[in-house]
């Protein structure tokens, strides 16, 4: 019987281009692709989950690779649909690493070097005077958020005191708090799939500015990574049980070193612009995920 996937990926930036070649490649091996299976169209009846005609539960693989926020009927698809099929990256993954927190904490407790935080709940106004006062400079963290938004830097208890009353109203339950650290402004995306080293660039804030985002005003600029980054980008990703990560290292002066800052589920392949200007990976990251796809099915297959 011919194996099938689902997919359902980010279309702009040139997504669709990549989810071509991606089905092109998974029919050299046989595979048969069911592609745009958004999981906000899924239903469930009795043990069945459908998205139209398509019967999710006999799918070999799920593959999700749609950026941005989702909302919360399509993260509870997701997780009710990997207890019955693989998907990459796995639900247990994803929900760690959407959680800016969690992820923080998971690689705190795996040796592997990282912002010093703080988690305290909103009312804790002692606590948050304390850091305030212990770290200088600290940065307010949604710990769901994405490309930047909601990150407020806070440079002294003024700062704090003004801040406070926002928070209260987005009715948080608690605060994410990390210390401010001291860079060049830049920082390194180290691109890994199935624990390999697929690509390496840099992004630069914009001027007046400290976040290197794009989405807030950050430019993406051509950077080569060394074997020390990319052993700490293999080590974040494998703490996180993803498959495929989008790890952000920035080198800490304080500490003289560098430290994972974050790690992304759905690192985004480069766009045409961004080819354009030198960044190739698109190939390399399109075979090793194909790759990994196979694999799964393979182990899917042996265990069944």
């Amino acid at each position: 019987m011919r194996r099938t996937v689902g997919i359902w990926m980010y279309k702009n930036g040139g997504g669709k281009e990549v989810e071509k070649k991606i089905v092109s490649k998974l029919k050299e091996r046989d595979i048969n692709a069911i592609t745009d299976l958004n999981l906000r169209d899924a239903i469930v009846i009795g043990q069945n989950i459908y998205i139209g005609n398509v019967l999710l539960n006999d799918l070999d693989l799920f593959f999700s690779y749609n950026a941005g926020e989702q909302t919360q009927y399509q993260v509870y698809m997701y997780k009710i649909l990997n207890t019955l099929i693989p998907m990459i990256n796995s639900y247990e993954a994803f929900e760690l690493t959407e959680d800016k927190f969690q992820t923080t904490f998971t690689l705190k407790n795996n040796a592997i070097p990282t912002t010093d935080f703080r988690l305290c709940h909103r009312d804790d106004k002692k606590h948050l005077k304390a850091f305030i006062r212990e770290w200088k400079k600290m940065v307010y963290k949604p710990v769901d958020g994405w490309g930047g938004v909601g990150l407020t830097k806070i440079e002294n208890e003024a700062t704090l005191d003004v801040l406070m009353p926002f928070l209260n109203q987005a009715d948080l339950r608690f605060l994410y708090l990390e210390r401010f650290i001291e860079y060049d402004n830049t920082d390194f995306r180290v691109d890994i799939v199935d624990g390999k080293f697929i690509s390496c660039y840099g992004r630069k804030a914009g001027d007046g500015d400290w976040r290197t985002n794009v989405t807030s005003g950050g430019t993406v600029f051509l950077r080569e990574a060394d074997d020390k980054l990319i052993d700490l980008a293999i080590s974040a990703t494998k703490a996180t049980g993803l498959d495929i990560a989008g790890v952000d290292i920035i080198y800490d002066k304080k500490k003289e070193e560098y430290i994972v800052l974050e790690v992304n589920g759905i690192p985004a392949f480069a766009t045409p612009e961004q080819e354009k200007m030198g960044l190739d990976f698109n190939d390399k990251k399109i075979e090793k995920i194909v790759e990994l796809i196979d694999r799964k099915i393979k182990q899917k297959e042996t265990n069944e």
